[in-house]
């Protein structure tokens, strides 16, 4: 009779995203095969990289350890990449991660886990009397509750199948991870210049389906911990998006308002009389369009409109454009659509406002965890697509959006520059 693990649909998916599209196959659970030191290591000696789940009342605790279990009272010889993790059991099912070396010890009573830091801090796992003492080292990194002693219910030991490259993979995860938790920090410090505005407006603009609205459910999602879609996304020949939306973006469920508003448009479609008309453009720029109006493709808005807002503030215009495009497809821009994106150029030097390339559904994660974080888009950009870009968008900086004056173009800085490389490469 086949064996059923605790670990449940969304905490499977939460390990691949973190550790690859890999293969988690059960090797031992404790109240099926026994709740002795003993029992586990018979079952999960020799079999490679592990994560072992200790499921607690109110949450679950993990940990991945590359390379094989040592052999029993080997003592704390070799140091080893692990990643240790917990899902908190709310509505969002929430997983932190932090990855630290350690050194594994096998008694006949224990697993212990020991941290080379000064005091010396160890995590340890009694599977007879189903106690895990979990160090504040640890705590503090996961959020965890500052009881530092839990009694487990289950606890459960998988053979990890598919992980790449072995420690070179993870050490690229490690050193992305942090790269990504210092951007997205700067991003939560950052503040407008000179506080001219609680809030910057970030314009997105692109193609239809380039991936404008799914942009902004994983910059969410990011900041919630977990998979949002606030923005109405889909497949189709036309513009999925109808209306003009401002979203502002919470940090965590109940957190405060981050500094910035991203402002979802209507696709650009090379045809006339079809996706977001460029009359429209200038009076979004300007911050004459309220949210939730009703695009229409053939009848771009006048001052006559009802909703129109003919008196706005510094605070209702976009400070930046993001021109969103879908990596994989700028080779196949027509030539009508990059005579488009000329006349929205146009328009956008017009108005004075920075403007930045935004590339998404980049697949190729390879590229994505390179040492030179800062310049990947070098790497994951061809020649030809730079070319192209540039003659669609003669104005158009790639890598950079130049901010640190005003009233020069928009009050971006070089903090919020980063985090968009940050949120597209790391959450999709």
């Amino acid at each position: 009779m086949a064996v059923r693990t605790t670990l449940t649909w969304n905490e499977e998916k939460s390990l691949q995203k973190l550790l690859g599209n890999v293969s988690l196959i059960l090797l031992y659970k404790s109240t099926v095969h026994g709740n002795r030191i003993s029992n586990m290591y018979n079952r999960c000696i020799r079999q490679g990289s592990t994560v072992t789940m200790i499921y607690c009342p109110k949450n679950s605790f993990g940990i991945f350890m590359l390379g094989h279990y040592p052999e029993i009272s080997e003592g704390f010889r070799k140091l080893n990449s692990s990643i240790y993790f917990s899902f908190q059991k709310n509505k969002t099912m929430e997983m932190t991660a932090a990855f630290l070396n350690s050194t594994l010890k096998i008694s006949n009573d224990q697993l212990e886990f020991q941290f080379p830091i000064s005091p010396v801090q160890y995590l340890s796992l009694d599977l007879h009397k189903r106690t895990i003492v979990i160090p504040k080292l640890l705590v503090e990194k996961l959020g965890l509750n500052p009881d530092l002693g839990f009694r487990f219910l289950e606890c459960e030991v998988f053979r990890v199948e598919g992980i790449k490259d072995a420690a070179g993979y993870i050490n690229r995860i490690t050193r992305a991870t942090q790269h990504r938790n210092s951007l997205l920090a700067d991003l939560r410090a950052y503040r407008p210049y000179a506080d001219l505005v609680s809030e910057i407006r970030i314009l997105l603009l692109g193609p239809v389906g380039s991936g404008k609205s799914s942009f902004f459910n994983s910059v969410k999602s990011i900041f919630h911990g977990h998979l949002t879609h606030q923005a109405i996304v889909g497949s189709d020949v036309t513009s999925i998006t109808e209306q003009y939306r401002i979203y502002s973006v919470k940090d965590g469920k109940d957190g405060k308002s981050l500094p910035f508003m991203l402002c979802d448009s209507m696709g650009l479609d090379e045809k006339e009389g079809v996706g977001l008309c460029v009359a429209d453009i200038p009076h979004i720029l300007k911050g004459c369009v309220p949210d939730r109006y009703q695009f229409s493709p053939h009848k771009p808005i006048t001052p006559k409109h009802p909703a129109f807002i003919t008196s706005p503030s510094l605070k209702d215009r976009i400070h930046c454009v993001a021109y969103v495009f879908d990596i994989n497809s700028i080779d196949n821009l027509s030539s009508k659509m990059v005579a488009k994106f000329k006349q929205v150029q146009k328009e956008v030097l017009n108005c004075g406002v920075a403007h930045v390339a935004l590339f998404t559904k980049v697949n190729n994660c390879y590229e994505v965890l390179q040492d030179n974080f800062l310049k990947m888009n070098k790497s994951m950009i061809s020649q030809s697509q730079m070319q192209l870009l540039e003659c669609s968008s003669s104005a158009c900086d790639i890598s950079c959006l130049d901010s640190d004056t005003w009233p020069k173009p928009g009050l971006l800085t070089a903090s919020l520059r980063l985090c968009f490389y940050s949120c597209f490469t790391f959450c999709l």
